[in-house]
């Protein structure tokens, strides 16, 4: 009987969204170490010295190095191998994007986020078996690993429609923004295990916590309120009644098909679409290159620069917290609209790191004020998800996950792009001259992505979010799965 009440204790302390949320901000922690651990970890499975020893592939239209293992397991692959593998990881994230979304609105977030999570760790697992076979086999085990984690984002949007109410979002979108914590702890973790066991155990650590996170993401995780079998009936009257009353779509249901032409024909979507993509432009090319720049033009030796490079992703993290907790509270006290929100928290969000690149093209060859202006622009863009990254959820709950996979499918293709910009610019010139350019063509989008949201955002809920019902017998229809004892209960 004791251990019983204990049990139903805790049942009431911890509720089912806070486990929700507890799980979101672990999943996307554990979502980009399983990323950017080869971003850390390439540094030091690479031969310095760039010798003229490396094979080429025959019966092609051109070359490419083909590397061979050293003493010391370290391979022999050039600045162009090595952004090639960074970079194939977009190829396979873009094509999943888009359908992830969709198949989250359809089947759920609980199979499209658990799945690909747990399909990645187990590429993961094998990769430093794969770096032995060969540099293609890596770049095609990088491009599977994207195509996995590609879904997974836009899954989150479809999920916080059934569980989050409207004046709650930007909270829980906040919870996305885990994924820089996750870059932040990954950097010295992995600095720490190459250090002490060698970077195979980057893989094989990072993979394992991966697995045991999927499982636990299966077991306590529903698509719904309606569908959790540990629910209270108090906790779900709650979250289904402020949802209803929130959502403006009172005598409406959601469309049996997506308004393609609605979509692409909507400025507000657009302006989502281009913002973001502009944004994570600007953090892909800090996130996939800050390690490289540090070691070759800052000149930081490992551990300092695994230190050093989780900085800006704390900063990061810290400032999406309190930016959706601030636009949450300005929204439901009425002192600004959702527009005005939105739009004020986007330009502050992605114009001001515009201005830092600035200053990094001017004085970023010093080490102190480099790692500054990278952290604080980082820590101002991290105001995002008060901003653009919950928009989807105020126009079109019901196509959240769509507009989400449009949006970082521009996005995908954008990290590609700088990779292959920062390859292209810096290739057999690492300098700070050359890095110049890199952070003036920052400076031009960050400043495009603000404007366009700027005028074109907009906070209303769309027409085609939805169409009317047919007539229906005006008597009240019970809560779905709930009884009217049950209702009565959970009543005040």
């Amino acid at each position: 009987m004791a251990s019983a009440t204990a049990k139903k204790r805790l049942t009431d302390k911890i509720s089912c969204r806070q486990v929700l949320n507890f799980m979101v901000i672990l999943g996307f922690m554990f979502n980009y170490m399983l990323r950017v651990n080869l971003t850390i970890a390439i540094v030091e499975m690479v031969e310095d010295d760039e010798s003229n020893s490396t094979m080429m592939v025959e019966g092609t239209n051109h070359t490419q190095p083909i590397p061979y293992e050293n003493e010391g397991t370290k391979f022999h692959w050039d600045k162009y191998a090595q952004n090639n593998i960074l970079g194939s990881f977009f190829w396979g994230y873009i094509l999943t994007e888009l359908p992830g979304g969709r198949l989250s609105e359809i089947i759920g977030a609980k199979r499209v986020f658990g799945g690909g999570m747990l399909a990645a760790s187990l590429i993961t697992l094998v990769t430093p078996a794969a770096c032995h076979m060969g540099y293609i086999t890596v770049v095609v085990l990088r491009c599977l690993l994207g195509f996995f984690l590609g879904a997974t984002w836009p899954s989150i949007p479809p999920m916080a429609a059934k569980w989050i109410p409207p004046m709650e979002r930007s909270k829980f979108i906040a919870n996305m923004m885990a994924s820089s914590l996750g870059a932040a702890i990954t950097m010295p973790v992995c600095g720490f295990l190459i250090a002490q066991w060698g970077w195979e155990s980057v893989f094989y650590i990072t993979g394992v916590v991966g697995v045991i996170w999927s499982i636990g993401w299966f077991f306590f995780i529903y698509d719904s309120p309606a569908q959790h079998p540990r629910i209270s009936i108090e906790e779900r009257m709650d979250i289904e009644t402020k949802i209803e009353e929130g959502s403006g779509n009172r005598g409406t249901r959601k469309p049996s098909r997506v308004p393609w032409r609605a979509i692409l024909a909507s400025a507000p979507v657009w302006a989502i679409i281009v913002t973001h993509g502009c944004s994570v432009f600007g953090y892909f090319t800090v996130v996939n290159q800050l390690p490289t720049y540090m070691k070759e033009v800052l000149h930081f030796n490992v551990k300092k620069n695994g230190l050093l490079s989780s900085l800006p992703y704390l900063g990061k993290y810290a400032m999406a917290i309190m930016a959706s907790y601030l636009a949450d509270r300005l929204r439901r006290s009425g002192k600004l609209s959702t527009t005005v929100t939105r739009k004020s928290f986007t330009t502050f969000a992605v114009f001001t790191p515009g201005l830092l690149m600035i200053l990094q093209a001017l004085f970023g060859d010093d080490p102190t004020i480099s790692v500054t202006i990278f952290t604080c622009s980082l820590f101002f863009n991290g105001a995002v998800t008060a901003g653009y990254l919950a928009n989807g959820l105020d126009i079109a709950p019901n196509f959240s996950g769509t507009i989400f996979g449009m949006a970082n499918t521009l996005s995908s293709l954008g990290g590609w792009i700088s990779t292959f910009m920062v390859a292209t610019l810096t290739h057999e010139n690492h300098t700070f001259d050359q890095w110049r350019y890199v952070f003036w063509i920052l400076v031009v989008v960050y400043t495009i992505g603000a404007l366009v949201f700027l005028l074109f955002g907009s906070g209303e809920l769309q027409p085609w979010n939805s169409e009317k019902e047919p007539p229906k017998s005006q008597e009240m229809q019970p809560l779905k799965g709930v009884s009217d004892k049950e209702k009565e209960t959970a009543l005040p």
